[in-house]
């Protein structure tokens, strides 16, 4: 279960994984929520929200709902780790199934067929930048070494992507970069 303080350090290590990786100068923050208002949310939401907001190093752009994630919202959106896990996959199944009914309505007929055979590169690039496998994983961040975890139903492509990110990951010294600033978040936060 995650606390307040927890989000922020959520918050502070994927800020410095957008500028180490992905070339995100000052990602926008967002605090996964109901609504947009402060006021909204648990307990746990509307005290990070404070804890946010009064954070120097993080561009904290306030709450985002998850219609707003696909919509480009925030460069992040932190949640409690069982939430965002939920959320991942629906997006998962939801960018699945897109594409698989994309598919069966281009092979219905030859009309459609044509029209897929002319923007063929145009559903590749998009079925690349929806195919969580390109991503190859995610780090487990706040640890003491690199470790990036791939999807149980990982394959060699997807292996492959893992290792080049797990190498950036280890030439930005994001670990070290993430241990100064997590350390700068205790010496100012009292002791729950």
């Amino acid at each position: 279960d995650a606390r307040p303080s927890h989000l922020v350090q959520f918050a502070q290590m994927t800020s410095i994984y957008c500028k180490n990786l992905l070339g995100i100068q000052n990602p926008r923050i967002g605090l996964l929520n109901v609504g947009v208002e402060p006021g909204k949310g648990n307990a746990l939401v509307k005290e990070a929200y404070e804890l946010l907001e009064k954070e120097p190093e993080i561009h904290f752009v306030g709450n985002v709902e998850a219609r707003e994630i696909p919509r480009n919202g925030a460069d992040v959106v932190v949640t409690d780790g069982f939430t965002g896990n939920i959320i991942l996959k629906l997006y998962e199944g939801v960018a699945m199934t897109m594409m698989r009914n994309i598919k069966r309505i281009f092979l219905t007929n030859l009309k459609t067929k044509l029209a897929a055979a002319m923007i063929k590169s145009n559903l590749s690039g998009f079925k690349k930048k929806m195919d969580y496998n390109e991503y190859g994983g995610a780090p487990l961040m706040g640890i003491s070494k690199p470790v990036f975890k791939s999807h149980g139903s990982s394959d060699a492509n997807t292996f492959r992507n893992a290792l080049r990110n797990t190498y950036r990951f280890v030439k930005g010294d994001v670990v070290s970069e993430i241990s100064s600033a997590l350390a700068q978040l205790k010496t100012g936060e009292s002791e729950e």
